[in-house]
């Protein structure tokens, strides 16, 4: 073979090339490579893995988490106690930022470590044929030309165009979501084939499952299908959430607004009142200080923290704060198939014989379940039909079920495991038939046979596979009666079409009587004579809890789209079962569809339909971005490799715990530990209580900042005297957001929060019913504030004294109006609403002493400028928070009414 002529790029369409074609190509030949020309190519295109990516330093992975705007007004406040001297609340606004990035820094993984996830798939070692010997060598060191041998099993180590495949399986679910192993042959096919439809390749990361195989790499490391999806991931762009794009744009119109009325403050009271320029300034800075709600940021980070601890105690694991929230927010969610909608393991659902078509209960390989016949349980001695397909189906079969560690699992096929299951529920015992020989199944025949002796003496030839197969080898079948009778192929089709329809796998069942005296097992002894018995119909079947989650989704106006790397037909099936919609209406979008499809037609296609099969990566990816391109918010879920992309560029990518790959996991940010699809649903429901709670949080926090703004401009412009000092505001601000606020993070769901339609994508946080409760609130707070310190001083208070009471009333307000804000539009009237939540009434309480402390105790007195009142003197302020709290029950029974 000569240097000049190898490869050095991955070959194209391998997979529509022959076998003698490919080795041409890669200037190879069945011997295999000699070392030096292997060692020749491994210079030249590199070793047969994964590129590592660069990773930022532990110090920049845990600054980056300061990168927020959230956090500039948190250290902007710092900037401004620290300006002023108080350190402790420059300790307490720092802290919050330190725990802040903290939180962040251990609960958000790394895009890049998904492609680590991926790298662990990779085998270690792959048996090659080296200078005409075969010798197991490092996986590394794969070279395209290279010549490797697959066994049952074994990791894949490299894309392989098969030259050589006997009974070969490969189990591909990771890469295209099939359910079960794909056969595997040495034929071309179209070059346009999906890579499910790829018989005659093996590709890097899969698992052989039976037989063995021989095959010539095409391509190594980076240049892989593996690889090609490697790439994806890196290249997907990670969106902001709807959290904190409405959170950003609110902060920064927030700041634009205060940096504004302060210099209109410092103007007016410098050309109106001739007010000094330093107490003017003093002013500006008490009036930011009161405006800013740098409580915000930590209320926010803090909610976020206790939703992911709810969703940790419902098996989701949240590796990303927004993560809940923005669930909560999705409009649609994009659902893998195979092991999210289904339980990925095989069951048998159907028996049709000449007797009856018999009904099968029970999913998965637990031996737990009934067959029935026209609702009665069907008994195997009294249904001699169903009898004999179970006799085939459990005897001529190689495949273990057991239980282990409370789980049943299959050693095998899952067609094959399904098939003892079913064997089992009938009650059917397969050890008392003794086995003589057999055919083991093959691609090319797509059946078994075996030669055994029942336990009544009568030696049989037991033979199971694909239909059409088995009706070319049989003459009779056993008829209504238990008679032999002429076979009725017309039935039989049209009943394998009728099982086919609905999404089954569907495997025969044959046999025939032999003598005594043989012991052998040829194929010319299938050729004649063989009986057909029936049909048995088998799917992966869906999760009886998703069916409901499903149902769930669609009452809070979200959409379920299925999106599988498998057979429409299935698809289909699948969906109906699922709820996805009707038989007739129901529409498959196939990967060729989707990549015939331009992005514009493309959006639509998504926006319409809810079921699309046969995908690949791109199409999965292509889809999320189409539905982001029409605003919608989307969550993906999945569990294989291929799912991936997408998770990353979803909104928020939900992985399976149990069977998802690493890969997966790393690039989603939720995992679900039980890998059930009703999780999410109870996820959005978690989702839309934070968000909840999060409005709650900001239409108590902003109208408190706005009452102690208003006080301060207020002042300015009407030249009076400063009701509150900045230390007093900044006590304000810290009691408050301690107790009060924190407090509405422990809200429960309020009723009907499933029943009511997602919040449109882009909306703002703030709508106008709330903008106008928060001017409302702050001119009804701060003008009671300013009139209480004004009243006090006509009293002939001292300053101190009325600026007390000023912080008091405004206290003692906000305290009301906590249980005002408990409910957004819902009465706080009702009794039964009243102790939902008794963080609230504790946080009042903590509130009082820490209110207490600040009127009475010398130290306070001493850091505040305040003093002790006399116990009468707490009789206003207890009197406008009840008014206040009366006024805002009023303000908002009036827009029930508009509502209604």
């Amino acid at each position: 073979m000569s240097p000049r002529t190898a490869p050095l790029s991955p070959l194209e369409h391998a997979h529509a090339r022959t076998a003698d074609e490919v080795l041409s190509a890669l200037d190879s030949c069945p011997a295999g490579l000699s070392a030096d020309e292997a060692a020749r190519r491994l210079a030249k295109v590199g070793p047969n893995r994964l590129p590592e990516p660069p990773r930022d330093g532990l110090l920049k992975r845990f600054f980056k988490h300061f990168n927020d705007v959230l956090i500039y007004v948190l250290l902007g406040a710092a900037a401004i106690t620290a300006t002023l001297g108080h350190w402790i609340d420059t300790g307490v606004i720092l802290g919050v930022v330190v725990i802040n990035a903290i939180i962040g820094f251990i609960q958000e993984g790394k895009a890049e470590e998904a492609l680590a996830g991926i790298r662990k798939m990779l085998s270690v070692h792959a048996h090659a044929r080296r200078d005409g010997q075969w010798s197991e060598i490092e996986a590394d060191d794969l070279v395209p030309g290279d010549i490797v041998r697959l066994r049952s099993g074994d990791r894949v180590p490299a894309d392989l165009r098969l030259i050589e495949a006997i009974n070969l399986r490969i189990e591909e679910s990771a890469l295209t979501g099939e359910s079960v192993p794909a056969d595997k042959n040495t034929d071309a096919v179209a070059p346009d084939a999906g890579v499910g439809d790829r018989f005659g390749m093996a590709y890097s990361g899969t698992l052989v499952a039976a037989g063995r195989g021989t095959g010539v790499v095409v391509a190594t490391g980076p240049d892989t299908e593996l690889g090609r999806i490697n790439r994806l991931i890196a290249e997907v762009q990670t969106l902001q959430t709807p959290l904190t794009r409405q959170m950003g744009q609110f902060s920064k119109i927030l700041s634009v607004v205060i940096v504004a009325l302060a210099v209109l403050m410092l103007g007016i009271g410098f050309s109106l009142h001739d007010f000094p320029l330093a107490d003017l300034f003093l002013a500006a800075i008490g009036f930011a200080v009161a405006a800013i709600p740098e409580g915000l940021p930590a209320i926010l980070t803090i909610t976020l923290a206790l939703g992911v601890q709810r969703m940790a105690h419902r098996n989701a694991i949240t590796r990303k704060l927004t993560a809940v929230e923005t669930l909560g927010s999705v409009t649609v969610i994009c659902s893998d198939k195979t092991g999210t909608l289904t339980k990925n393991e095989m069951t048998a659902r159907f028996v049709v014989t000449r007797g009856g078509a018999y009904d099968v209960s029970g999913t998965g390989y637990q031996p737990e379940g009934e067959i029935t016949l026209e609702g009665k349980i069907a008994r195997l001695d009294d249904h001699g039909h169903l009898h004999a397909v179970i006799e085939v189906v459990a005897v001529a079969n190689d495949t273990h079920v057991a239980e282990e560690d409370g789980q049943w699992k299959v050693t095998g096929e899952p067609t094959e495991g399904a098939l003892r299951t079913l064997s089992r529920k009938a009650g059917f015992d397969a050890e008392a038939h003794e086995r003589h020989a057999s055919i083991p199944f093959e691609s090319a025949n797509k059946f078994m046979a075996t030669l055994n002796t029942a336990p009544g003496g009568q030696r049989r030839i037991l033979l199971k596979g694909a239909p059409d197969r088995l009706l070319d080898r049989c003459h009779q079948e056993l008829g209504a009666g238990g008679e032999l009778e002429p076979l009725d192929r017309a039935f039989w089709e049209q009943q394998i079409d009728a099982l086919s329809a609905e999404g089954l796998r569907v495997l025969a069942a044959a046999a025939r009587d032999v003598p005594a005296s043989k012991d052998a097992l040829a194929l010319e002894d299938l050729e004649e004579d063989m009986v057909f018995l029936g049909l048995i119909g088998i799917i992966d079947p869906p999760r009886p809890e998703a069916i409901e989650a499903i149902r769930s989704c669609h009452e809070a106006g979200i959409r379920v789209k299925m999106i599988t790397g498998d057979h429409a037909g299935t698809a289909r099936a699948i969906g109906i079962e699922m709820g996805l919609g009707e038989a007739g209406a129901l529409k498959v979008i196939s990967g060729a569809e989707i990549e015939a499809a331009s992005d514009e037609e493309l959006q639509q296609i998504a926006q319409d339909c809810d079921l699309f099969a046969r995908t690949s990566p791109e199409h999965k990816l292509r889809l999320v971005k189409a539905l982001q391109a029409r605003g919608e918010v989307v969550a993906m879920t999945g569990d294989g490799v291929n799912d991936a992309p997408a998770l990353k560029r979803a909104d928020v990518g939900v992985a399976m715990g149990i069977k998802g790959t690493e890969a997966t996991k790393e690039a989603a940010e939720i995992v679900l530990a039980d890998d059930n699809f009703s999780t999410i649903e109870r996820a959005v429901e978690e989702g839309r209580t934070i968000y909840d709670n999060l409005k709650k949080a900001i239409l108590f926090i902003l109208p408190t900042n706005g009452a102690q703004g208003f006080v301060m401009l207020a002042a300015v412009v009407l030249g009076l005297t400063l009701p509150l000092t900045p230390v007093q505001i900044l006590w304000v601000n810290m009691v408050v957001a301690v107790t009060l606020a924190l407090a509405l993070a422990f809200e429960p769901a309020e009723p009907g929060v499933m029943q009511r339609p997602p919040r449109k994508p882009g909306a703002p946080i703030m709508d106008r019913i709330m903008l106008m409760r928060v001017a409302f609130v702050s001119l009804l707070i701060g003008g009671a504030t300013i009139l209480s310190f004004e009243y006090s001083l006509v009293q002939g208070m001292e300053l101190n004294a009325a600026r007390t009471m000023a912080v008091n009333t405004l206290v003692v307000a906000q305290a009301w109006y906590l249980f005002n804000s408990r409910f957004i539009n819902a009465s706080s009237l009702a009794l039964e609403r009243m102790f939902t939540n008794p963080g609230a009434i504790v946080s009042v309480g903590l509130l009082g002493l820490l209110q207490l402390g600040f009127v009475y105790l010398p130290f306070m007195n001493t850091w505040f400028g305040t003093t002790p009142l006399p116990l009468e003197a707490w009789g206003p302020p207890m009197a406008i928070g009840v008014l206040v709290f009366l006024i805002i029950e009023g303000e908002k029974a009036l827009l029930r009414i508009r509502a209604r």
